[in-house]
Formats: structure tokens, sequence, C-alpha cells
């Protein structure tokens, strides 16, 4: 058996929201938790916590006249009233899946909700009349999955039936199968857990992480499982994220370029400030190199900003431009790193790899990007940065694509998890 959450306005697509409820309850018998976050009270036996209860039980001490605020502060109340809740049915294991339909505003009102609360696997599905547009505001690095409702949700048709109901059975398939997998976690037949490896990757240190992976996966009784992140911005922010949510038992971070998307202006691949952040929070063994940190990321070459004009530049496919860092930029990317690594909670379980033969494919000897200068700004400033730490500093000649220096990072890492 399991449960699904259902937010919506009741207030406003009532009718809407009982026919998707009906659709999934018909599903293999699941239950629906029906959740009113309209402007208006609504009274429907289908409502299971209705907007007089989730304010009085999920809106604090001191809850606000919601007859005249605004609508805007509204929605940010009404917000954080369901994610209480949600949190609050989740803790207590009374649900394994979650969906929402509306417009632009229950859509902002929901997102946070599961975004903010409920883990990565956990099924979450958003209905909305914005899902063909950016919804990267809405699901951030969640695994939120948003189903375009073609029409407006504004009254029963045959094109709004279709859509919800296929949005109905992929929420309860998703729910069954996560409470199938939540039963066989629990049962003492599941064995011995394995360890989740967070590698980051770009497609100039693939050759490298392929080769982390094999050495990790041919080791006599492998009990590794690695999770590979795409350094693209999005990828860094979802590996930070499983770390805080404690899914991701020791870090490989050999791809570090999205911190130079941090420091140059205009550039399109940041994870922002906080990249680094959650292995040296939490302590976990990780091992830190300095994959693409001789690249930028823009997108087409005509969309690179003016100020650029005569810098060296990649154009990698049509949708794609890299720009080779300068002097500068390295020095603040190696400022960046070192700062990061000295704050590590436990920096005997750190290391930082310095692949002087090159930080890619197209650094290393011959490469587009090669400028021996440059990189050792780089070096030099990660050094000095660490200087005094008990973080450990390798330094290796070989680029980072090398397969022997993959397998040793991969055989280091393995050490500071304290295992032979």
């Amino acid at each position: 058996m399991a449960t699904v959450v259902l937010i919506g306005t009741c207030d406003t697509k009532l009718e809407e929201l009982l026919f998707l409820r009906s659709q999934i309850h018909q599903l293999n018998g699941l239950q629906v938790v029906m959740i009113d976050v309209g402007r208006n009270s609504v009274s429907h036996d289908a409502i299971t916590i209705t907007r007089t209860e989730l304010i009085t039980q999920f809106g604090g001490k001191n809850p606000p006249d919601t007859s005249i605020i605004p609508q805007n502060e509204l929605l940010k109340f009404m917000s954080s009233c369901v994610t209480n809740a949600v949190r609050s049915l989740f803790t207590a294991g009374r649900i394994q899946g979650i969906i929402s339909a509306g417009g632009s505003g229950g859509t902002s009102l929901a997102a946070p909700a599961m975004r903010t609360v409920l883990p990565i696997g956990f099924p979450k599905l958003i209905v909305s009349t914005v899902a063909s547009g950016d919804t990267g505001p809405y699901v951030g690095e969640s695994d939120i999955a948003m189903l375009y409702s073609v029409v407006d949700i504004a009254g029963l048709n045959s094109v709004l039936r279709d859509v919800l109901s296929n949005a109905a059975a992929f929420i309860a398939a998703a729910a069954l199968g996560y409470a199938t997998r939540q039963s066989r976690l629990q049962s003492a037949t599941e064995g011995k857990k394995k360890k989740r490896i967070g590698i980051t990757m770009f497609g100039v240190t693939t050759p490298a992480v392929d080769a982390i992976r094999r050495y990790l996966s041919d080791l006599p009784r492998s009990d590794y499982e690695t999770l590979v992140f795409h350094a693209t911005g999005h990828g860094g922010r979802a590996m930070e994220k499983l770390i805080r949510e404690g899914a991701i038992d020791a870090v490989i971070d050999l791809t570090t370029t999205e911190i130079c998307d941090l420091v140059v202006p205009g550039s399109v691949m940041s994870a922002g400030p906080e990249r680094l952040s959650a292995a040296a929070e939490a302590g976990i063994p990780c091992l830190i190199s300095l994959g693409a940190t001789d690249m930028v990321n823009f997108g087409p070459k005509e969309t690179v900003p003016e100020r650029y004009a005569g810098r060296k530049l990649y154009v990698h496919n049509s949708a794609v431009t890299l720009m080779r860092v300068d002097q500068e930029e390295a020095k603040q990317v190696g400022e960046f790193i070192a700062g990061k690594v000295r704050g590590s909670k436990e920096p005997g379980k750190v290391e930082l790899w310095v692949p002087k033969g090159g930080v890619s494919v197209m650094s290393k000897a011959g490469g587009v990007f090669e400028n021996r200068e440059v990189d050792a700004v780089l070096f030099g400033t990660v050094k000095a940065g660490l200087e005094g730490s008990e973080v450990r500093i390798v330094e290796d000649e070989r680029d980072v694509n090398d397969e022997g220096l993959a397998r040793d990072i991969a055989a280091a890492l393995v050490r500071l998890m304290g295992e032979s």
C-alpha cells in the first residue's frame, strides 16, 4: 500500500483536484492525503487537511490574517504551512509520493515543500501550466518531475482529463515502487549496504572518471557504488545536496570547473558559492582535484559577452563555447578552493591532488588550452592557501586523464575511507 499527498487550491480548482484524486485512488487502492492551500476556505469530505487546519496546525504561533495580506505574501505563508505539513507526514513515514496541480502560483507554492523536505528518490510530480518553460526555479537540485497541462487547469475537458489521468498513473506507480523499495531496505535480508562515492565529471575529464569507476568496481569484494555528477552547475549543486542529506559517504571531487564559472561574470555553469562546502562540513573522506579548471562555459559563440573579445575561445558545439581561464581568474579559483578546503571539519580525511601535466584533455601538452603560466598561478595559489593546514597536497606530473593517476586517486580515496 502507498499514500500520496495531493496539494492544490480547492477554492479555484476543486473539480480538477477531485478528478485527480479519484484517478489516483482507483489505482491499486492508493490512499490520498488532500491538502487545501487556497485563499478561501472550502468544505468537502475529500479534503484531508483543510485550509483552516493547515494554518492552525502548521502556520506557527501567530499566523497572519490571510484575508488581507497581499497575494505574494499569502503564497509565501501558505507555502511554509504546506512545507511543515509535508515534513510532518514524511517524518512519520505516512506518505510515499506527492503531487500538485495548478498554475504559476500553485506551482511556486507546492515546489518548495517537495524541493526542501523530501529526499532524492521520493516521488514528486507537479502538473502545471508553466511546465513547458524554464522549470529551473521550481525544480532546483531536486528530482521533481513536471508535466505540462497543455490547457489551463480551469474546468475539466477531454485534454485535461487525459493529462491528469496520466499524472495519476505516473505518481501511483512511482509511489508503489518507492514503498516497495523502502520495505526491502528495512528487511534483514537486504544485506550489507554499499558505500556511496560521489564523483564529479566533465566531458574533458571523462577518461579519468571512467578509470576511477573501473578501479573501484574491480576491487575484490567491491562494496562501492559510484554516483557521477555532471559538473554543469546543477550537477555540483545536486551533489552538495545529497551530501547534506547523508546520501553520499565519500567524494572524489575530480572536476571543480564550476568554480571557474562562479568567479567569471557572465558564464553559465556556476554551482554557486556553496560549492565544496558540504563535504567539508560533513567531515567525510574527500579527494579534490582541479579537473577542467582551465575553462569557463558560455552558450553559443554569439552570446559570449563583448568584454571577452580577444580571449582564447573554443566552440565545443553549437550550444557551448569554452573560454580559457587567465591568470587573474586562475588566482581567484585557487583562492576559493583553498579557502573551502581549509575549513574542512576533518582535514585528515581530505587530500588535494594537483595534476601538473594538465587539468583537462584541452590543457595538457599540445592541447588548445595549454598554458603553463596560467596553470602555475592556479597550482601555486592553491598550495599557498593550504600552507600550514593538515590537508595533504599531492603534486603529480601526469595529466588528470592519465589512467595511472586516476587509479592512484581512487586508491587514495579507499585509503582515506580507512580501507585497504
